[in-house]
């Protein structure tokens, strides 16, 4: 008889983390409805939001026609990860090893904490009655494998030992992508394949064989059917890395403010990415680690579903520094009147010179031996050495790198000023233009922050009728400037019932100057958003003007001209 796993794993989810956390940002009363926006549609609300039939992928209009009462905010992970901090040192003084998969949801192991509190039931109650000791609600879930115990945690259920498969089978296969942190943005495609094909729930995904998935999906269905399949995982730490991947950074002054720590993490992000890809790898868990002047060691481990980037670990080095200094300054730390504080590290302890071992102030976590010192995870003094290791590493096949060994020396420097210029100036101040869809000028550009997921507001990829043919204007006119448009008897040119000139266009004012009108093409009326309120038809038209030989984009609307972009 083969040996059972003892191994569990703990997952503990926020339910609707980010508009939990703009809520507290904006301080509004709980019975306010709030949803987050991105690209100006929903990505998360809160329980009242849904009460009232707002859900997400809603666009902004349509949701507060649905909640006039609803509070929007804006996509902000900095603000998530900054207010989930205290979310996840008061887990890590429970029971240590936290490890932070993103924002609103932690997993540790099992087996230390049940034995220390008697029972999983047991440890998940302390567990959920330390998190509401911090005004938050959450969720439970302990099954064999992370990936169960993260979707048990949903539905705060407590599967046990050697069930995971049966209590994955009656759930919709869409489960499997519902979660970001443990799956690829193509797992959902593969979730629309599996629904094409009849397979609509994780059971009937599981029930095909592994060869037969091998043969005929991509090796991101081969891991999700393994999930569905609830089979064993691969380890926390398959490999462990080679100890001078780890790189340090002495702050000289010490650090505490939120501007220089951003800057120190980005730096420190560069050095470590330099040294994993003279390695060959790429690193999938990171923990970063602080000391204080005070003799502080604090750490916090970040988990990702795809190797990091360079960008992705700054900023997840920002935001754990953010949540630290934050909390620190809101405290009021002076190290001459409080006392120390620390969490579990890697090691699994965290103490204080001279300070006691023999309290015991947490669960041992796997450890015979493992303590910490009480107290909470906020520094009582500027930081004055940064540390990343990389706990967990896999090949570097999983990113392509360029042919000659990544990206080019003078692109390196153009990213590094870059990336000066956001810790100077906010991450919003570099912005870089992603195709989308639409069938205006504008329409069709994203503007996403560096460093941020290059995802557009709409696909690029759809039909879009009616789009404006190509080339594409040179110069897009954001603001729009209005020009008038007139006849050759001076008369204002608009369109008719027919969608056809009123007059042939003879003249282009535009503020003082005055064009001829050499050609023209169109206009092309545009009847978008009729469901919308404000609605109103629209026009656009190419008009060549003579003396400049410059082609202008028209865009009209009231019988109003705009200048919306430039031909070269």
């Amino acid at each position: 008889m083969s040996a059972r796993r003892t191994s569990r794993v703990l997952a503990l989810w926020c339910p609707d983390w980010p508009a939990v956390a703009a809520a507290a940002a904006a301080d509004l009363a709980p019975t306010r409805p709030v949803v987050v926006l991105h690209a100006n549609r929903v990505v998360a609300c809160s329980q009242l939001a849904r009460s009232a039939g707002v859900r997400r992928g809603l666009r902004r209009r349509e949701a507060q026609a649905r909640c006039p009462d609803l509070y929007v905010a804006q996509d902000d992970p900095d603000r998530d990860a900054r207010l989930f901090e205290p979310v996840a040192t008061a887990v890590d003084a429970t029971v240590p090893g936290v490890e932070v998969l993103r924002p609103g949801l932690l997993v540790l192991a099992a087996r230390g904490a049940a034995r220390f509190f008697g029972s999983e039931e047991q440890a998940a109650e302390q567990l959920v009655d330390a998190v509401a000791a911090t005004g938050v609600e959450c969720r439970i879930g302990i099954a064999d494998e992370m990936s169960t115990a993260v979707l048990a945690a949903r539905r705060a259920a407590l599967v046990a030992p050697g069930t995971g498969a049966q209590f994955l089978a009656s759930l919709p296969v869409s489960e499997l992508a519902v979660e970001p942190s443990l799956a690829g943005p193509e797992r959902v495609d593969l979730v629309d394949l599996l629904h094409r094909l009849g397979l609509r729930r994780i059971g009937d995904f599981a029930a095909l064989t592994p060869a037969e998935v091998a043969s005929r999906f991509g090796v991101d269905a081969i891991a999700a059917h393994r999930c569905a399949r609830a089979e064993p995982e691969r380890a926390p730490a398959a490999r462990p890395p080679a100890p001078d991947l780890t790189v340090e950074y002495p702050c000289d002054p010490p650090i505490d403010r939120i501007d220089a720590a951003a800057f120190a993490g980005r730096l420190l992000a560069v050095r470590l990415h330099d040294r994993l890809a003279d390695a060959a790898v790429a690193c999938t868990r990171l923990a970063v680690t602080a000391e204080t002047a005070a003799g502080e060691r604090l750490s916090r481990i970040w988990r990702c579903a795809e190797p990091l980037t360079p960008e992705g670990t700054a900023d997840r080095v920002r935001w754990q520094l953010d949540g630290w200094l934050t909390q620190r300054a809101l405290r009021g730390h002076h190290p001459d009147h409080d006392e120390w504080t620390g969490i579990a590290t890697i090691g699994g302890q965290a103490e204080r010179p001279g300070a006691s071992r023999t309290r015991r102030t947490a669960p041992p976590n796997g450890s015979a031996d493992n303590t910490v010192a009480p107290g909470r995870a906020v520094p009582a003094a500027p930081i004055v050495l940064l540390r990343l290791e990389p706990v967990e590493v896999v090949t570097a096949g999983a990113l392509q790198l360029g042919l000659w060994g990544g990206e080019g020396e003078q692109e390196e420097r153009f990213r590094r000023a870059l990336v000066r210029v956001q810790g100077l100036l906010g991450g919003e101040a570099v912005l870089k233009g992603v195709l989308s869809g639409g069938r205006g000028p504008a329409e069709r550009i994203t503007l996403i922050a560096l460093g941020d997921e290059l995802s557009p507001a709409a696909d690029p990829a759809l039909p879009w009728p009616g789009r404006l043919p190509i080339p594409a204007p040179a110069v897009v006119l954001v603001d729009r400037p209005e020009v008038i448009l007139e006849s050759a008897a001076g008369a204002p040119v608009w369109i008719t019932d027919r969608g056809l000139f009123t007059a042939d266009p003879a003249h282009l004012r535009w503020g003082t100057k005055d064009w001829q009108v050499a050609a023209w093409s169109g206009p092309w009326p545009l009847d978008e958003r009729w469901w919308s309120d404000g609605h109103a038809d629209a026009v656009r038209a190419q008009i060549l003007l003579r003396d400049d030989v410059m082609v202008l984009l028209l865009f009209g609307r009231d019988h109003i001209w705009h200048a919306e972009g430039l031909y070269d």
